[in-house]
């Protein structure tokens, strides 16, 4: 085909994730392995698109998905449990459902491997996902067991009725000490891995309350209107505040190695929601891992 008008003189893996869709860094695979072709060549990801080139596309046949594997996951606690639905405590290092690519534990593993049966509604990989948290995030997430439960809880998060409080140490002192973050998140325009506030993105609204004011950080209460991937991450590094720790959105590497950090420190505390069952509040509560209170006390000293 020929090169289409708007695409010309952009980086051939940009122009690929826009003409087909695909992730930057699934375009740039494509490149790499040899599938794109321009004027009867092959290409390489940072080059330009010429006008009036000739384009060739051969697309690898799509991985494999991603398979559920049944295996206990240390230090995963189940803080609830009834006919309709489970919240756990998920530690560091844990996905919520298994993805392209990644080969560690999950919390739906982490439940099968443990002889939970949930809901057969989602894909095949995150049955019983209703909503989900960072691999470097720790704390509450509720997996449904019902079918009934799925639904009604899928219902919630959509219509911004669950209640999501996160505690997250932040460096600086955010000013004002208290407000909503109201800013749109889309993909990172040049890491394909991370997100960013950027015009046209997906709107997100965060609400914080500093709690604590120290020297080098910030103790804040969050809760999130709404639900974006990384989006605290995201809204706090946006107001030059990134979580402490979070070396991907801009945090001093010094400051995570002074207090023994290996990771953000970002922990979602508490879960508030009408339970699908019953029609009854149900609000559960978690406590710092031991390496979020470790940093926390020698900040605090």
């Amino acid at each position: 085909m020929p090169v289409p008008d708007g695409l010309a003189g952009q980086r051939v893996d940009a122009a690929l994730a826009r003409l087909l869709g695909l992730s930057r860094s699934r375009a740039a695979e494509v490149v790499a392995s040899g599938g794109v072709r321009v004027d009867g060549r092959d290409v390489v990801k940072a080059e330009r698109l010429p006008e009036g080139g000739w384009l060739e596309v051969e697309l690898p046949d799509p991985p494999a998905p991603p398979t559920v594997v049944a295996e206990p996951v240390p230090g995963m606690r189940v803080v609830h449990d009834d006919d309709d639905l489970v919240v756990v405590d998920k530690p560091v290092g844990v996905a919520a459902h298994p993805s392209p690519g990644w080969t560690g534990p999950t919390v739906v593993g982490g439940l099968a491997g443990a002889g939970y049966r949930i809901a057969t509604s989602g894909a095949a990989e995150r049955q019983g996902v209703v909503h989900r948290l960072d691999v470097g995030t720790s704390g509450l997430m509720v997996v449904a067991k019902s079918e009934r439960a799925y639904s009604a809880l899928k219902q919630a998060f959509r219509e911004r009725t669950v209640e999501k409080t996160y505690h997250a140490l932040v460096q600086g002192h955010p000013d004002p000490s208290a407000g909503t973050i109201d800013a749109p998140i889309g993909r990172h325009p040049t890491a394909d891995h991370r997100f960013a506030v950027v015009e046209g993105g997906r709107d997100s609204v965060t609400h914080y309350t500093t709690l604590e004011a120290h020297r080098a950080a910030s103790l804040l209460e969050v809760r999130l209107e709404t639900g974006r991937t990384h989006q605290i991450r995201v809204h706090v590094s946006a107001l030059r505040h990134p979580c402490v720790g979070d070396l991907a959105y801009g945090a001093d590497p010094r400051l995570a190695d002074r207090l023994g950090l290996r990771r953000q420190w970002l922990h979602a505390l508490r879960l508030g929601f009408t339970h699908p069952g019953t029609g009854l509040p149900l609000v559960v509560e978690s406590t710092y891992p031991d390496d979020l209170a470790t940093a926390l006390e020698r900040l605090r000293g």
